[in-house]
Order: structure tokens, then sequence, then C-alpha cells
């Protein structure tokens, strides 16, 4: 469902309404006559619906993360929200970018519209930024040829499985995060590269080495054998970005979630 374009057919239809009986209608009516009920809820919902509109499309959109690819960062539940401004202003409904703002970097967790079905919202941590060259072989994550720092902590409880997995803390630039890998999960991935630009990989039994095309970012899970991503599908283009998460808001299973991610 394209809430978007929901929303911008509500603030077109509820804005005529309004123009229409301001400039028009109103005129046409007795003083001490009253608005009509047409008038009185298409005028009454037309601000809401366009700061409701301008706010989403423009500063941030809240976010409810569906699955476990991201965590420990983030946990089934999490209701998030993103930052629409960061990288660039864009027109709501057709995403088409009007000003240049800030690029991607690699560590931030970024919601994008996945690159097989447009019409999804998924959401991963920046991996690889455009020239990049990321191979991800044995479990281990190397960029430009340099290996990326991780750090073994408690391992961290699955609770809904009662189920331990390995935890390292990952550097990724100035960013520090927690990821999940699990020892006995295969490292290659069966059948990659059949993607658009999916030539610019190489799978094998030890696993899989990109180098990221420009305007486009290689994504990852922080759960990383449990995360359908730019592993499997590929490339994000720049196009498809809707913005960088920054804040847990809510989170109706464990209320000290809320701010535990930024």
């Amino acid at each position: 469902m394209n809430f978007a374009l929901i929303l911008f057919v509500l603030v077109v239809a509820t804005g005529l309404v309004w123009a229409f009986d301001h400039f028009y209608a109103r005129k046409k009516r007795a003083p001490d006559a009253p608005d009509p009920w047409w008038v009185e809820y298409g005028g009454s919902f037309f601000p809401v619906i366009l700061a409701v509109f301008l706010l989403r499309s423009f500063l941030v959109e809240p976010f409810k993360i569906p699955s476990g690819s991201m965590i420990p960062t983030l946990l089934i539940g999490d209701f998030i929200l993103v930052n629409k401004f960061t990288y660039g202003i864009r027109i709501p409904v057709i995403n088409k970018k009007v000003v240049e703002l800030n690029t991607p970097q690699r560590g931030d967790v970024v919601v994008f519209r996945y690159p097989p079905d447009p019409t999804l919202d998924y959401i991963k941590r920046v991996v690889g930024v455009p020239g990049d060259k990321v191979a991800y072989k044995n479990k281990k994550l190397t960029i430009n040829g340099r290996e990326v720092a991780q750090q073994k902590v408690e391992d961290y409880l699955d609770r809904d499985r009662l189920f331990y997995t390995p935890r390292f803390v990952e550097s990724l630039g100035t960013v520090q995060h927690e990821i999940l890998v699990e020892a006995d999960a295969p490292a290659f991935i069966p059948m990659g590269g059949r993607f658009p630009l999916g030539e610019k990989c190489n799978y094998n039994s030890e696993g899989m080495s990109c180098e990221v095309p420009p305007g486009h970012y290689f994504m990852m899970g922080d759960n990383r054998d449990n995360s359908q991503d730019s592993r499997f599908w590929g490339f994000v283009p720049d196009e498809n970005l809707v913005g960088r998460a920054f804040f847990i808001w809510f989170n109706f299973s464990d209320l000290k979630r809320i701010g535990s991610f930024h």
C-alpha cells in the first residue's frame, strides 16, 4: 500500500473542498447559514492531513520492524523514526531528489525501497558505498582489501527460540555496532549474482565479493546469517533510499527499548 500516495490524494481532495468553499461557495450562502457537512468535514481535515503529509514527506516517518534481520540492533516490534531529509529532499510519491544534501555513510542504518519490489520497504545497514570493493568470505567482512574489525562479546540469547548466537562488536568507519554470526551457518550465498549489475559480483564456496557501482549501495543485516540483503538481491540504487533510521520511539513488548538506538 502506497501510503504517501493515499495521503497526497486526501490532501488534494480536502484542499479542493476547502478552496471551493473559501473562494466561491461561502459567498453564495446566507451569512447565518450553517456550513454543509461536506464543507465542515473537508475544511476541518485539510490542515491536519496536510501537516501529516508534509511531516512524513520531508522530516520524519515512522516504521515498524517486521523481521529479525537487524537483531540485535533492532528487534521485531520496534517502532522507529526515519530522517527523511538527511540524504536529500525528494518530491513526495515519485521520490525524485531535487536537493542534494548528505550521502549514506558506512554504518548508517537505512530504510529503502526493496529493489526487486519497490512497493516494499526494507531496513539494513550500509556496508559499501559507491566504488567500494566489498567481500564477505568465511564470515569475515572486508572493504577495499581491509578486514573490518570485530570484537567478540557476550553471546546473544534469542528468548523466543532459547538459542544463543555468537555476538560481535563491528566497527564500520566511526560507527560501532553489534552483529550476530552463526558459526554453523554456510558462508556461501546460493544462486547469487542474478540481479541487475550482478556482473559486479563473484561467488564461490567461501562467500562473495562485489564492486559497488556508482549511485548504488551495498546493504547487509546485522543478523548476518538470517538476513536477505545485498548478498542475495544486489545493490540499492540511490533513488530507492527513503531515509536514515535514528530512534526507537516505542515497543509494546519492551518499553526499555525506547530511545535505545540512535
